[in-house]
């Protein structure tokens, strides 16, 4: 189906482009959200006489958008969860999860503008990417540890993935062999 793009997306097109996509996300998405006209005669004098509006509109918009993107690229924020001695989450960090912590914030963020291609499921520091428009577009770190003391750890560079790194150096000091295994025993003799 052909249409006739009100705002530009991203993979698809610019404002006024007309563009042929699958009929499912035209009549599903883009139709009902706004986003493009059927591509006829009638709708693309209908946008000939919009294009102005729709261009300030959109101007507005990104402005609105850049002002929020001034305070929140490069931000970091804290998420505490927990999660097993090798840092599998017991859990996960979805789009849902991240936008309510920066809601929480102060932030006006949808779950659909957090450009996240799989939930998080390990702790450590995590870059996502959100689209606060089409053309605005800012990264934030999310640090994801089991405790707020963990994440200042994390934050200086420290990996707390292993078991090491949480209980000591000198875990596995007493499960070396020779804890178990006397060499000297009357065992070792026999098989001698």
């Amino acid at each position: 189906m052909q249409v006739i793009l009100l705002e530009r997306i991203s993979r698809l097109g610019q404002m006024g482009d007309t563009v042929n996509v699958k009929d499912g996300y035209a009549r599903n998405f883009l139709l009902p959200k706004g986003k493009a006209l059927r591509a006829n005669e009638a709708n693309k004098k209908k946008f000939e006489g919009q294009r102005a509006q729709l261009e300030a509109r959109n101007l507005e918009r990104k402005s609105e958008a850049g002002q929020v993107a001034e305070q929140l690229d490069g931000k970091s924020f804290v998420v505490v969860r927990s999660a097993g001695e090798t840092g599998q989450l017991y859990g996960s960090v979805s789009t849902r999860d991240i936008a309510d912590l920066l809601t929480a914030e102060g932030f006006t963020v949808a779950r659909n503008q957090i450009e996240l291609n799989q939930p998080i499921k390990t702790i450590g520091l995590s870059n996502v990417a959100i689209a606060l428009h089409p053309e605005v577009e800012v990264t934030v770190t999310l640090n994801i540890a089991r405790s707020p003391e963990e994440a200042e750890r994390q934050a200086k560079g420290e990996t707390l993935t292993t078991a090491e790194a949480i209980y000591g150096e000198d875990i596995n000091e007493n499960a070396r062999p020779e804890a178990f295994f006397d060499p000297n025993s009357d065992e070792a003799e026999e098989e001698a």
